[in-house]
């Protein structure tokens, strides 16, 4: 088998049709199956999974655990992790069937719905492809072997570059695919993206003392790097001059996130040092 895709739930009814439809003929010839880990879903998350032909495991308490369970179960020679609020257009999946060399791939993502925002969202995401900041998602069935999987030890939203790190310490060809997966965030207001970055914070102590010194995590946290030399390295500050109101829109987003981080990471260390 070529392809095992792993996707990771927890009550995402109104997502997981649209993620798991673009792999129904890969699943029908052969060439690919499909892997739901939930995590205690109390809507029909897991029943439509089922009906969509996804073997559907259930696992928690958080989305390391449940990748880890999907790429071990996994049958395939290749493993693509998703979320549930992704889909792949055609033109994506039949790149992923067709990859042959290389080890792991990084695959640009573009954010769905209308308006400036958006636009300005998916203009600052499409410097990140491929550097620190963007998340391996195609793998190499051995090379998950090789690392052990992701960090069950840290929570959603930092086990990617903590996985990325490893993955590229092994020497492993990673590149980025020409084509690009859909993120589906139709649901998320500005507010619960937000609340949503101040979770992730909860793991950044842990995962930098880990790490603590690498210089991929140095620029991940630098600001400079983070508001300034991603955008212009490698040629990229044509793409600013450009379409200067998109960076700044883009920006003036970035820097409410820096915010939220901020104070999240004030927090927590307030909160150690009266315990």
């Amino acid at each position: 088998m070529k392809l095992s895709v792993v996707v990771t739930t927890r009550n995402e009814s109104a997502n997981i049709a649209a993620c798991l439809e673009p792999f129904a003929g890969a699943v029908r010839e052969g060439l690919a199956e499909t892997i739901v880990v939930d995590n205690a879903s109390t809507d029909d998350t897991k029943d439509i999974a089922r009906k969509m032909g996804a073997t559907v495991l259930d696992k928690g308490p958080e989305r390391s655990a449940q990748r880890n369970l999907g790429w071990r179960t996994a049958r395939g020679e290749w493993v693509l992790v998703l979320d549930a609020d992704m889909i792949m257009p055609p033109e994506t999946v039949a790149e992923i069937l067709s990859v042959s060399g290389g080890d792991a791939w990084w695959i640009p993502e573009v954010r769905t719905g209308r308006g400036l925002r958006v636009k300005a969202r998916n203009f600052e995401r499409s410097f990140y492809d491929g550097t620190c900041i963007d998340a391996l998602r195609l793998f190499r069935r051995e090379v998950l072997e090789k690392t052990g999987g992701y960090d069950e030890n840290l929570l959603a939203g930092i086990e990617d570059w903590e996985l990325d790190i490893r993955v590229l310490a092994t020497g492993a060809k990673c590149a980025v695919l020409e084509n690009h997966l859909i993120h589906n965030e139709k649901r998320l207001s500005f507010r619960k993206m937000l609340e949503k970055k101040a979770y992730y914070a909860n793991s950044f102590a842990a995962y930098k003392e880990k790490w603590k010194g690498h210089p991929a995590v140095r620029r991940q946290f630098s600001p400079l790097y983070r508001y300034f030399t991603v955008f212009v390295e490698k040629g990229r500050w044509r793409k600013v001059v450009r379409h200067p109101v998109l960076f700044a829109v883009a920006m003036s987003e970035r820097v409410a996130v820096g915010a939220v981080y901020a104070y999240s990471l004030l927090k927590g260390a307030f909160s150690r040092k009266r315990r």
